[in-house]
């Protein structure tokens, strides 16, 4: 049987995925499913920069808003999700575009997940202890000796990710980008075509510094203490992650409201470059610039026609 033909939308952050994953849709009949980790939260619009109400209008978003911030979401659960949503769409005779800057997802939904290792409380919980006590910064640095390749695609501030390959390795003595790697992700549920959106790297980093300024002018100051004020503390994974953290850190008095802004775009370019070192790792993407329309309809075209 024929599989599915889906069209991905994937690259970076600030490098303009979301409008032409819109202007996709309406040309080709299509819907979008999202393969975001952030915009899936309701009440955070402004940080995780959700498609605004113009191109929601022009195309149906599907895996935006659907948990709250205090909920838990995975690669696993998006996969789920977003089977459901592309079986969903298709059943209406609509194309499907996938679109977003979440490579783990996006490998999730493609080619399956490898089966990692059973939990190890006990070694999670040394490990969570130390984090306490001595800080992140330590177990980063160990999991950069022990598993370079899955630090590289990690962020520095991300602990449950980073407490969880340490883990892995402690548990069975390989990496976890090794195991990985000898899962080779070969289940292929979907016919793909890898559409990546980039820009030169001083273009991006402009982008990038306009987008926050956006931010800040459109309220994510307000949407933060909003955030805080309806229960959902600084200590959420939701709420640590990039633009919310920095933010809480003004907020708490750890920086001036100027540089927690300067730092929110400092670690965004930085957040640009890991992602474009996870998705150079795919062969399968076929590169375009934003000013390409004319060749990146054309190859969707031949995908889907």
């Amino acid at each position: 049987m024929d599989k599915t033909r889906i069209v991905i939308i994937c690259g970076p952050t600030a490098a303009g995925k979301s409008a032409i994953a819109a202007e996709l849709a309406s040309k080709f009949n299509a819907e979008i499913v999202s393969a975001d980790s952030m915009q899936v939260y309701r009440q955070m619009d402004i940080g995780t920069a959700k498609p605004d109400a113009s191109l929601r209008s022009v195309a149906v978003h599907h895996l935006i808003d659907i948990i709250d911030p205090d909920q838990d979401y995975s690669a696993a659960l998006y996969m789920k999700d977003a089977i459901a949503a592309i079986e969903d769409i298709r059943s209406k005779g609509r194309n499907v575009i996938v679109a977003g800057g979440t490579g783990l997802y996006i490998k999730a939904l493609t080619k399956g997940l490898f089966d990692a290792p059973p939990s190890d409380k006990a070694v999670r919980q040394r490990l969570q202890d130390e984090a306490e006590k001595t800080g992140l910064a330590g177990l980063y640095e160990r999991l950069k000796e022990a598993d370079p390749e899955s630090a590289a695609a990690i962020h520095p501030n991300n602990r449950a990710r980073i407490i969880r390959a340490l883990e892995i390795y402690a548990t069975t003595g390989i990496a976890a980008s090794k195991l990985r790697k000898e899962h080779g992700f070969a289940q292929v549920r979907f016919k793909s075509l890898k559409i990546g959106i980039t820009r030169e790297r001083d273009e991006l980093y402009r982008a990038i510094d306009e987008r926050v300024d956006a931010m800040m002018k459109d309220g994510l100051l307000q949407e933060t203490e909003r955030l805080i004020s309806m229960g959902y503390p600084c200590t959420l994974k939701s709420m640590r992650a990039l633009g919310y953290k920095e933010i809480c850190s003004f907020i708490n008095g750890e920086y001036s409201l100027e540089e927690a802004v300067e730092l929110i775009k400092k670690e965004t370019r930085r957040y640009a470059k890991r992602q474009m070192t996870w998705f150079r790792a795919d062969a399968e993407i076929n590169w375009f610039y934003p000013g390409d329309k004319s060749d990146i309809i054309r190859a969707v075209e031949n995908h889907l026609c």
